[in-house]
């Protein structure tokens, strides 16, 4: 069972927009959110809610990335429709749910997995609501980064 403090292999994944994203290369902090299906409300809220909130999760050197069993199609259409600018990938062969044992054999369940830079699960979130869950991440994120620096003093 996967859970918090493994550490998962560098990936590099490919976006719905074509753009590389890295996760375990030592650069960003990467909030990997697992969604049922693109548009529909609750996955439209959790991903307007992050859109909303990329600015300061930028500023905290955090890159975030939706996942769903829909193509790249889908997610091109779904984040034009609701001006989404996160990163979504398609994992229709549920390698990434398979890593991070998302349930759901037709669609993933809603998690949340955060990962530090190196690529170290500090927080698995499970189930969890649409759209509070943005806002949990982006508080738990802040409160995780000041303990860090705290120590380091």
């Amino acid at each position: 069972m996967i859970k918090e403090g493994d550490i998962i292999p560098k990936m590099e994944l490919i976006d719905h927009n074509g753009e590389k994203i890295t996760i375990g290369d030592g650069k960003k902090y990467t909030v990997l959110y697992f969604y049922p299906k693109d548009d529909t409300p609750g996955c439209t809220k959790q991903g307007i809610n992050f859109t909303n909130l990329k600015e300061e999760f930028e500023k905290l050197n955090v890159q975030i990335v939706g996942v769903s069993r829909d193509s790249l199609d889908s997610h091109q259409k779904f984040a034009k429709k609701y001006n989404l600018n996160i990163h979504l990938i398609s994992d229709k062969e549920k390698k990434l749910a398979t890593i991070f044992q998302v349930e759901g054999k037709l669609m993933f369940s809603r998690d949340t997995i955060i990962l530090d830079p190196l690529g170290k699960i500090i927080k698995i979130y499970r189930k969890v609501n649409a759209q509070t869950n943005p806002y949990e991440v982006l508080d738990f994120i802040k409160n995780f980064i000041l303990n860090q620096t705290v120590q380091k003093a």
